[in-house]
């Protein structure tokens, strides 16, 4: 048999191209690389902090070319300069188009106004929530999941918003009426095929920081959670959760956050987030700042409506302000306000303009005169606060007297409403009961009357009070006396 002889180039080339296989391989699987993430969350239509939010997005891109940006939701609602523009919150997405974002998932806020569809036709970015279901008819472009191409690494997001008990994110129920929801938690464990098909996997969540813990716990496939709904602020050192990273940051872009994933031989190996104060980042963008201007140039938002005696230091003090005009307004016996409807913490002495009114008061909800008796108030006030005593409405009208636990503090065991006098009221009587039509739509199966709309919106009758009083002072105000047991 005739042997077969390479020749000594031939032979070289050979051994040359594989090793340089060989090396290159080598180099691309051992390879290091990195993703870079901005997050932001429960922006709350805070326009005035887009320019540092700008320049901190810039200032990293020219770092990391490939940075991601990315929502976990409820971008709109609070501010009267974005939320009364027609379109409603197109200043929000016309800035976030700018800075770049790529997506946010859903907040129980976007459903605000009704403003949602045109919205997503404008954005630059995308919509991913996975837990949301539309009817036939309506063709919005949200989508469950995305994969983001990142110099080459596929990243996959997941998308969810928070569902409450009644089945609905915290909204106008007529604001969601044209949706399903499902559980978020039972929503993702359909994805873990997604995450295989990923190198890294992100779920954008507006659930709160609680129910970001029990995703990690079910999910350990999950390598990042960017969190929100409960403006939790957390911190570098905060620790993996089942070996996920959790971020989140309180609202109103007081910080965003820079994140760093790790990938070595194609695993992720390191996960890091840096928190950066929004409002002190020394740089911001000239483009954005003359945006910012523009939808800021609103003379009916000046106008002083009255002066604050002493500053509002709390959002109860808000709150009870708030009670006393939807009352005396109304001439109704009694006021309530929820707390969610309440979205100032604080106001300074001096002028009260119509910008602070609509916003504390942001949701154009009507206001209502609900009939009920003392018995059937407190049963409404009792489901309502969920059994914490920072859910609870606060009323005027009446002294609401609380026992909580002892050892914590927010843990609601009885409600009794006294009169202002300290004396039990009548448990015969229906009384008049001034507050918004989300507050009657919410509670409408424990109504045993209906609402009377008043055919004008709360902040209109705000308004009206302030106006006649000419100044207030609510400093130390409060209707709610607290037993510990």
């Amino acid at each position: 048999m005739k042997g077969y002889r390479l020749n000594h180039t031939c032979y070289t080339r050979i051994v040359v191209t594989l090793c340089l296989s060989v090396l290159l391989t080598i180099s691309t699987y051992g390879q290091k690389r990195e993703i870079h993430i901005l997050a932001a969350n429960d922006m709350h239509a805070n326009i005035k902090a887009f320019p540092q939010l700008a320049a901190i997005a810039d200032s990293l891109r020219t770092l990391y070319p490939q940075l991601l940006i990315l929502s976990a939701g409820d971008n709109r609602t609070g501010n009267p300069l974005n939320d009364m523009y027609k379109p409603s919150s197109y200043p929000m997405v016309a800035l976030m188009n700018t800075v770049g974002f790529h997506a946010t998932t859903l907040g129980n806020h976007e459903f605000d106004v009704h403003s949602l569809e045109p919205l997503i036709g404008l954005s630059a970015f995308n919509y991913i929530c996975a837990n949301i279901f539309p009817t036939e008819d309506k063709h919005l472009g949200i989508v469950p999941t995305q994969v983001f191409d990142v110099d080459g690494l596929k990243i996959g997001v997941i998308g969810t918003v928070q569902v409450n008990p009644q089945g609905r994110p915290d909204t106008h129920p007529d604001n969601v009426k044209d949706y399903r929801f499902a559980s978020p938690l039972r929503t993702v464990a359909r994805y873990m095929d997604f995450s295989e098909q990923c190198d890294a996997t992100i779920l954008l969540s507006h659930i709160g920081y609680e129910d970001d813990i029990k995703m990690a716990e079910e999910y350990p496939w999950l390598d990042l959670i960017i969190g929100g709904h409960s403006h939790t602020q957390l911190t570098a050192d905060e620790p993996l959760h089942n070996g996920v990273l959790i971020t989140q940051n309180s609202n109103r872009l007081s910080k965003v956050t820079h994140i760093t994933l790790t990938l070595w031989n194609g695993r992720i190996t390191d996960k890091k987030a840096e928190y950066i104060d929004v409002p002190s980042f020394p740089k911001s963008n000239r483009i954005v700042q003359a945006m910012v201007d523009y939808f800021s140039d609103n003379p009916d938002f000046k106008q002083v409506i009255a002066q604050a005696a002493t500053p509002f230091e709390t959002s109860d003090e808000i709150s009870y302000m708030m009670c006393d005009a939807f009352r005396e307004e109304t001439r109704a016996d009694i006021g309530l306000v929820n707390p969610g409807n309440v979205r100032l913490n604080r106001l300074p002495a001096g002028n009260i303009t119509v910008f602070d009114i609509l916003s504390m008061d942001p949701f154009y909800n009507e206001a209502v005169i609900l009939r009920m008796t003392i018995e059937e108030l407190v049963t409404v006030m009792t489901t309502y606060s969920r059994g914490t005593l920072n859910h609870l409405p606060r009323i005027s009208g009446l002294i609401c007297e609380v026992t909580v636990d002892k050892d914590n503090t927010n843990q609601l065991k009885r409600i009794r409403l006294l009169t202002e006098d300290g004396k039990d009221p009548d448990y015969s009587k229906v009384y008049s009961i001034a507050t918004s039509s989300y507050m009657s739509a919410v509670m409408k199966s424990l109504l045993s009357r209906e609402p009377e709309g008043q055919n004008r919106e709360t902040s209109s009758f705000i308004i009206d009070y302030l106006e006649r009083k000419g100044a207030v002072s609510y400093q130390g105000i409060s209707n709610m006396r607290i037993i510990k047991e």
